[in-house]
């Protein structure tokens, strides 16, 4: 059964960090590309990064890049996401997902974590 698990989230003061994971069973995270989504209130999801199994090319939303940086331990199944200089715009809730394709963009994401939420306040 596949299945994604992000943990990580919390509520930190602007400023601050988090590393995000995205824990992968059932399947091997390291053939597949993995992207992080985030959906806050009364907003549409948005990709924030993605990245893919050869290589491990990343992508980023131009309001996240500099901040947030992706990263795979595929011995550990894992992907991670490290989030600094946190703004109270970042505020949502971050899902991990795949397509279970091989590239960043190809396919349809199907495979999806069940969240964890980041809150930015002072």
């Amino acid at each position: 059964q596949v299945q994604l698990v992000e943990s990580g989230g919390g509520l930190v003061q602007p400023g601050g960090s988090l590393r995000l994971s995205c824990a992968a069973s059932g399947f091997t995270l390291g053939y597949y590309a993995i992207g992080w989504f985030r959906q806050a209130p009364g907003k549409e999801r948005e990709g924030v990064s993605c990245i893919s199994s050869s290589l491990d090319i990343t992508y980023y939303k131009d309001s996240v890049k500099g901040r947030f940086t992706i990263s795979r331990d595929n011995a550990k199944n894992t992907v991670y996401l490290q989030i600094n200089s946190l703004k109270p715009e970042d505020t949502a809730v971050y899902y991990c997902a795949t397509a279970r394709r091989a590239a960043c963009g190809e396919g349809r994401y199907s495979y999806w974590g069940q969240g964890t939420q980041v809150t930015v306040s002072s």
